[in-house]
């Protein structure tokens, strides 16, 4: 009897929309957290600190907790404290004096869920027998937009017709998301990306020179996406004078919906189109997307650079996944995990780069962004090394001077 990859797929796509609301749902309460419990905004700030260094930590464990427990029960963990964290928030502040301990401690659990899910969802993916696992792990990656939408959209609708009075309702609405797959990993098949022993340590990947252009393709695929993203609303209110409310559903919003698209538009036609070709085109889209942002002097073309960078960037980060798997077949769940840190880790250095900056250029945030192109012209070169490195292009080079050789031979015979 066949076996149901099609649960597996739908599993790892709600997986997917569960780290968007664990990333993106809190954020939206900020202004809340500071009138309902008088949180100062430098404390809060702390909300997505926490997030981000939980992922971190749970990135460098989580190839002891697959290797111990097995896939599916990490996934099954995953949703089930995803779950717990976010309806936690609707009453664990509200039972502490320290109310944004309590914050903080429901941020840590799902925070927990979250990172097992970024490390673990796209090896699941790839181990299953699809045809073209580049095609599938760039719409697997497609479902963290389409929940970043979904959750700013959801939220934002039900705030307008109940009140922001009610979040606890929505933080309860939201958990139910994670609570519902859990079902859908108990009982999806989920195959092994390596058979049992054979895949590489973290020791044996840091020892392998090629795996280190990998980790810097990630780095820059993380920093590309994520800086754009945080400073979007930022500089479209301060560089471009844009309304908040407009600057917001055509910074970030816009963004996200076109990154989305670009990870879409390759699930569909990914059989058609050179991976590396792509992706080199994608990073100097991304090149272009930051220059025009930051010399934009009509703020539509500002915004418009903002969200030709959100497709820009899209095939970035599943891109790099799907290279670096292809390239290095026994990398197993270490390489997966130590992918997902270097993204995490461009992630926190993108924006920090832009702030710094602008903030040596007298809080320029235009100047902060071109000291962020960097980061997608270093993408251009790795994906361009890479691409000697795929050992299908190999293969083919090889027969293709086997048979140069082979037709030589049968001339000098003749």
């Amino acid at each position: 009897m066949s076996k149901n990859y099609g649960k597996t797929k739908r599993a790892c796509y709600l997986g997917f929309v569960t780290q968007a609301i664990s990333a993106n749902f809190a954020p939206l309460l900020f202004l809340t957290f500071h009138q309902a419990y008088g949180i100062s905004f430098s404390a809060i700030a702390m909300i997505s600190v926490v997030f981000y260094v939980t992922q971190l930590i749970v990135d460098i464990v989580c190839v002891r907790l697959a290797d111990r427990f097995g896939y599916r029960a990490c996934m099954v963990a995953a949703e089930i404290v995803s779950a717990v964290g976010l309806a936690g928030l609707a009453f664990v502040p509200d039972l502490l004096s320290n109310h944004l301990l309590g914050i903080l401690l429901c941020v840590v659990v799902y925070a927990i869920g979250s990172g097992l899910i970024e490390v673990l969802c796209s090896p699941i993916i790839e181990a299953c027998p699809f045809e073209n696992k580049e095609k599938m792990m760039s719409l697997l990656h497609s479902f963290y937009c389409w929940g970043t939408v979904g959750v700013i959209a959801g939220s934002t609708l039900f705030f307008s017709l109940f009140g922001i009075q009610y979040w606890r309702i929505l933080a309860c609405i939201w958990a139910l998301i994670p609570l519902y797959n859990v079902m859908n990993f108990a009982a999806c098949p989920i195959e092994p990306i390596v058979e049992d022993g054979k895949g590489m340590t973290i020791g044996q990947l840091l020892k392998t020179k090629r795996f280190w252009l990998f980790i810097i393709l990630m780095i820059c695929a993380g920093a590309s996406e994520i800086t754009m993203a945080q400073w979007a609303s930022a500089f479209a209110e301060s560089a471009l004078h844009v309304p908040k409310t407009w600057g917001d559903l055509a910074g970030p919003c816009g963004f996200a919906v076109l990154m989305g698209l670009s990870r879409m538009l390759y699930g569909k036609f990914g059989d058609k189109i050179d991976l590396s070709v792509f992706m080199i085109l994608s990073g100097a889209l991304c090149f272009v997307s930051y220059l025009l942002t930051a010399f934009a002097g009509i703020p539509v073309m500002g915004l418009i650079g903002c969200m030709a960078c959100g497709f820009s960037v899209g095939i970035m980060w599943p891109g790099s996944i799907s290279i670096s798997a292809r390239t290095i077949p026994a990398g197993g769940t270490a390489m997966f995990a130590l992918l997902a840190l270097a993204g995490d880790i461009g992630g926190t250095l993108g924006p920090a780069v832009v702030g710094n900056v602008s903030q040596l250029s007298g809080d320029n945030l235009q100047a902060g962004i071109l000291g962020g192109m960097g980061f997608p012209l270093t993408l251009v070169i790795c994906v361009a090394v890479a691409r000697r490195l795929n050992p299908k292009r190999q293969k083919r080079q090889a027969e293709s001077y086997g048979d140069i050789g082979h037709k030589q031979d049968n001339v000098i015979q003749q």
